[in-house]
């Protein structure tokens, strides 16, 4: 079995490369390679020691989704050998599993959020102004309470938390026809996702989708993670209890963990404990298993 891969290094190549808080993304020329690492981030900060197999379990998941979603997508192959590069065999070992050989694509400067449940920023917002994006919604729900799924997009930060915005300020920025295809779209495979995974005993209480355009053809596509831990909230659904936040298989728990350290959160985070590391990557290992069906090759 690879070890935890927390940065991406090919010895024999001269690829331009752009290291993001999880990917490292390689320009092949007419392609990507995009590796997901098992780095964690919470608060904007990268986690000095990684989770293994994380890297693995959202590049698996998110082949999984875009297959069944059937939607045009970037993903060309997870087989590294697709690539063309002249690896070592450690450097194809710990690869393994966790690359994305994809089509080049403009990214739409969105993040398209959609929301089945009002939780996280939303939940904040409502609490304490009614609305979520601006848009009101009726008194009196409570924290995770159900809604009708909401299409509420956000600008895409390179640095720090991306900001909710109105879908009138995202039309104004790219446009009502591409505003509204997009919401039309994430609101559709939100709900065709969300009705698969109460299949398997999870809520998909939110999401994020990311959009951009074939450089080659012009197509719009689904591109870079999708349906992931780290992009969407799934919650068990045989624990779930409105009326405040629920048991998550995302980082959560990580963040409360280091809500008690005392960390300051200007300064470099603390290592995470083994037993908060081991427990973090179970919860990933377990949300590939139920949505799957299967477990994760090589674990």
């Amino acid at each position: 079995m690879a070890s935890p891969l927390m940065e991406t290094h090919l010895s024999r190549s001269r690829l331009p490369v752009r290291r993001g808080k999880v990917r490292d993304v390689f320009d092949l020329g007419d392609r990507l390679l995009i590796v997901a690492s098992d780095r964690l981030s919470a608060f904007d900060w990268v986690l000095p020691n990684p989770v293994p197999d994380k890297g693995r379990v959202l590049t698996g998941l998110s082949a999984f989704w875009f297959q069944f979603l059937g939607v045009p997508h970037h993903l060309i192959s997870t087989d590294v050998d697709q690539a063309g590069l002249d690896l070592t065999d450690d450097e194809r070992l710990s690869l393994a599993g966790r690359v994305m050989i994809a089509r080049k694509a403009k990214v739409v400067p969105f993040e398209c959020v959609v929301r089945g449940y009002l939780s996280g920023s939303a939940w904040k917002e409502y609490r304490s102004s009614g609305t979520v994006c601006g848009d009101p919604l009726e008194p009196g729900l409570v924290e995770s309470e159900r809604i009708e799924p909401r299409f509420t997009p956000a600008t895409k930060a390179e640095t720090g938390h991306d900001e909710n915005v109105s879908i009138a300020t995202m039309a104004g920025a790219i446009g009502a026809d591409l505003a509204g295809t997009l919401q039309s779209m994430s609101l559709a495979i939100y709900q065709r996702a969300a009705e698969f995974a109460i299949g398997r005993g999870l809520i998909l209480a939110d999401t994020k989708f990311e959009w951009g355009f074939d450089l080659a053809s012009g197509e719009l596509l689904l591109i870079d993670e999708v349906l992931t831990p780290d992009s969407s909230r799934y919650w068990p659904s045989d624990r779930y209890r409105p009326g405040g936040p629920q048991p998550s298989y995302d980082k959560q728990f990580v963040r409360d963990w280091l809500e008690t350290t005392g960390w300051d959160k200007a300064s470099p985070p603390p290592a995470l404990p083994v037993e908060v590391v081991e427990r973090t990557r179970r919860k990933y290992l377990e949300a590939y298993e139920r949505l799957t069906g299967r477990p994760l090759e090589g674990v």
